[in-house]
């Protein structure tokens, strides 16, 4: 099975996994906030950013393991296999000890980021912070086992086993809100799912790789190990530094406004993880192959898949920006939740809104990177962003609010942007960054001019918010922007592969456009 097979396989299942969980996450997280409340709705999100904080004791070790597996999957080298894996699994336990002793070490701090959290007593939040912390530390157990999986360009498997674990772990926890509408046994219900899934996961892998649990395992030589921990130094710098740019802004506004301000944000930013994961999938199932294509390929074909690779980013994440930006606020405020309670100001979504579109560009930069194992390069870079976002958020939250929190989120984010594009055209292709920003500007300049047309359509068909009047605009929307994109965008070189691609795999849709040319 080829690169494009393996790509498309894990794209297939990455699909039907997140319908699966979007919908009955829905539907979990929307009977929480009826029964439980906007405050329990607020911890939840921070206690779970907070074990993100936590989690970056993990500094990249996965990402530059995962780097190192590319070379002996690819020669089948089951000896050097058993190395990596026995020092990935090494590291891992050691891990999830750091992050046991951090986690209860900062338990006493708790109430300076929960502010307001109503009848909550201390004792109370830190009962069900030790749950969090418990299903944080288990998971680190079985991680480094994804690894092989990966490496072989086989997520759909780790992909499959995560859904069907978080369908489970979602029936349980509605079925426990909706007996005994108490977040207690709803968290001990996740934790005993969890647990039973790492069980699961230890078994199967331990099975498909039965090498893996040879007693007799060559240790990594010393300039291998160098490697990994060179790598991982500098992927300490990427880790800490994402960390305090996406993972602090619900603690920020829960320590400085209140923790129900906090789930408001938090419907926010959990749909546009969910939608965003569906395009997400397309360019995280293809890192393995674009570590084969660095490994196998010339510098002028890297280059063009890399710019197919951005053009389509660029349309998926525009189209997903103007969407969100004219439908975001209505369907949470008119449709989901039916209170203006629970809804942002627009300007604050329009922060939200330009930082995942630039996010786009961001992932094509970053996947590229680890594909291409270019960690030591711009190390410094998230730290800069990291400390940025913290200084002009927590600055800006005291004057303006939440909306100074996602200025500051923004502003970090367009720091990658700008400098991460230099770094990897004269690293990885030998050539200097110009027609990425020009081709920036054009891809820019196309979404800015479709989400202002659609502007005047989106007052006349949803003057009065519906059902029906969602979906005719999410339809609008839809069909102008894809069509406006195609019309200015279709006689590109990067459109040409991508149409080669898809019309190649897809031979009726071929003959059909190939009839449509002999009929004129």
């Amino acid at each position: 099975m080829g690169r494009i097979q393996k790509a498309g396989k894990n794209i297939i299942f990455g699909y039907i996994s997140n319908l699966a969980i979007l919908l009955i996450n829905f539907v979990q997280k929307t009977i929480f906030i009826y029964v439980l409340g906007k405050t329990l709705s607020g911890v939840n999100g921070v206690y779970t950013d907070v074990l993100s904080v936590l989690s970056l004791t993990e500094l990249g070790i996965g990402t530059a393991l995962n780097y190192s597996l590319y070379k002996p999957v690819a020669e089948r080298n089951y000896e050097k296999i058993k190395s990596y894996m026995r020092f990935y699994k090494r590291a891992y336990v050691t891990i999830a000890g750091v992050i046991a002793v951090l986690g209860i070490a900062i338990s006493p701090f708790l109430k300076y980021i929960l502010k307001n959290p109503g009848n909550l007593t201390i004792e109370e939040l830190t009962l069900y912070y030790y749950l969090f912390l418990f299903n944080t530390v288990i998971s680190y157990f079985v991680t480094y086992k994804y690894s092989l999986v990966n490496a072989e360009q086989k997520n759909y498997i780790q992909t499959n086993i995560n859904t069907l674990t978080k369908l489970v772990t979602a029936a349980v926890q509605i079925s426990v809100l909706l007996l005994f509408r108490n977040f207690l046994f709803y968290l001990l219900a996740q934790s005993a799912v969890e647990l039973l899934q790492k069980i699961f996961v230890t078994v199967y892998l331990n099975r498909r790789y039965p090498y893996l649990l040879d007693k007799d395992v060559k240790p990594l030589t010393a300039q291998e190990t160098q490697v990994v921990a060179t790598k991982t130094r500098a992927l300490i710098c990427y880790k800490v530094g994402d960390v305090a740019r996406l993972q602090t802004d619900k603690i920020i506004i829960s320590s400085f406004i209140n923790v129900d301000t906090s789930a408001v944000v938090d419907n926010y930013v959990y749909i546009i993880t969910y939608v965003g994961n569906f395009v997400n999938i397309i360019f995280e199932s293809v890192i393995s192959g674009f570590g084969n294509v660095v490994a196998t390929e010339s510098k002028d074909r890297q280059y063009l898949l890399f710019k197919v690779y951005r053009f389509f980013a660029c349309w998926l994440f525009g189209f997903g920006a103007v969407g969100f930006y004219h439908l975001l606020t209505p369907f949470i405020g008119e449709i989901w939740m039916r209170d203006g309670g629970w809804t942002l100001p627009q300007i604050t979504v329009t922060l939200l809104v330009m930082d995942f579109y630039l996010k786009g560009g961001r992932t094509v930069l970053v996947n590229f990177k680890i594909a291409s194992g270019l960690f030591e390069q711009d190390k410094y870079l998230p730290l800069v962003q990291g400390a940025l976002n913290l200084v002009v958020s927590v600055l800006l939250v005291l004057k303006i609010g939440v909306t100074g929190v996602y200025v500051g989120t923004l502003v970090s984010g367009v720091l990658a942007n700008l400098i991460r594009p230099g770094i990897i055209y004269r690293a990885s292709f030998d050539r200097e960054p110009w027609d990425y920003f020009r081709d920036s500007l054009k891809y820019m300049a196309v979404v800015l001019a479709v989400g202002a047309a659609i502007t005047p359509i989106r007052h006349l068909f949803m003057a009065e918010v519906s059902i029906f009047s969602f979906v005719l605009m999410a339809i609008v929307i839809t069909l102008f922007y894809n069509l406006v994109f195609l019309a200015v965008f279709h006689g590109t070189e990067e459109f040409a592969y991508l149409w080669n691609a898809v019309t190649v795999r897809i031979p009726a849709l071929r003959r059909f456009f190939r009839k449509g040319d002999m009929d004129e």
